[in-house]
């Protein structure tokens, strides 16, 4: 694990359009999942056979049958395949999507998601405003948010899975893994160029920062080193730098960061660390 490529930067819009308000009204795929037409019952069925899903109730309510129906017809989804992972706000699972290629696709929970964990990254941040406390609309802007943050990511050249579409509690984005399995975690790993590793990731964190993201829960457990990238994942909880708690968070992006590769043998500052992240590159 010794290389690790920088991606060109792309022209990302300045930090100000991230105030755009995201719609959470009923979607195609809520009007589907009422109607339950008969292709959808059949869809449902085939869903529900499918024992590498591992169907949970309270993750697969019939609008998330409209949503993933609405994604196959809309030719993002092909075949569905078997579970990436699994956690208290979502499922991740493997599929196929056009020409053979193989995507993963993120199922948030509407009644299981854990809003309290969820609160402290919506209170403050301008595109929830107004959304309240109602727990469907809070996810269906999540999961819209976390499309937008990987959208905006990419534009500001950090390497994280590309977004492919979002329908209601369902995202479908890039898979990074091979057929042997998903890609490994910073952590997973034995890390054997650690001052590159900690160049790149250092860069990532100030690309976000100049586009306008702050990541918010960053550490070895959310880095992945996928054909001589590292690639950033799990960007739904990322805030904007306008959001109150957004120092308090990069301070504690950069204090795991640091940790992560003190333990590595460098020695890290995270003082250092966020000095070098909120400092625009000459």
């Amino acid at each position: 694990m010794t290389e690790y490529g920088f991606l060109d930067t792309d022209e990302a819009d300045a930090p100000g359009d991230e105030f755009e308000e995201i719609d959470v009204e009923d979607t195609a795929a809520d009007i589907a999942g009422r109607v339950a037409d008969r292709e959808l019952n059949e869809f449902r069925k085939r869903i529900t056979d499918n024992e590498g899903l591992k169907v949970e109730d309270s993750v697969f309510d019939d609008a998330t049958y409209g949503a993933l129906y609405k994604l196959v017809q809309d030719g993002h989804v092909v075949a569905f395949g078997g579970p990436i992972s699994t956690g208290k706000e979502a499922n991740v699972y493997t599929a196929l999507g056009p020409g053979e290629t193989e995507v993963a696709v993120k199922v948030y929970r509407i009644n299981a998601s854990d809003f309290v964990d969820m609160r402290e990254y919506l209170d403050g941040d301008p595109r929830f405003r107004g959304i309240g406390s109602d727990k469907k609309k809070v996810v269906l802007a999540w999961v819209r948010k976390e499309f937008a943050n990987l959208s905006r990511a990419g534009e500001a050249g950090v390497r994280v899975p590309e977004p492919i579409a979002v329908e209601r509690n369902v995202l479908v984005m890039e898979y990074i893994g091979t057929e042997a399995g998903r890609a490994k975690r910073l952590s997973e790993v034995d890390v054997e160029n650690p001052e590159t590793a900690y160049e790149v990731v250092r860069e990532y964190m100030r690309r976000l920062h100049t586009a306008g993201l702050v990541h918010g829960d960053l550490s070895e457990f959310n880095v992945v080193f996928h054909e001589g990238q590292l690639v950033v994942l799990d960007m739904g909880q990322a805030v904007t730098v306008h959001h109150p708690n957004a120092r308090e968070f990069l301070e504690r992006d950069c204090a795991n960061v640091a940790a992560f590769f003190g333990r590595q043998g460098l020695e890290v500052s995270p003082d250092d660390l966020l000095e070098f992240v909120t400092t625009d590159d000459e």
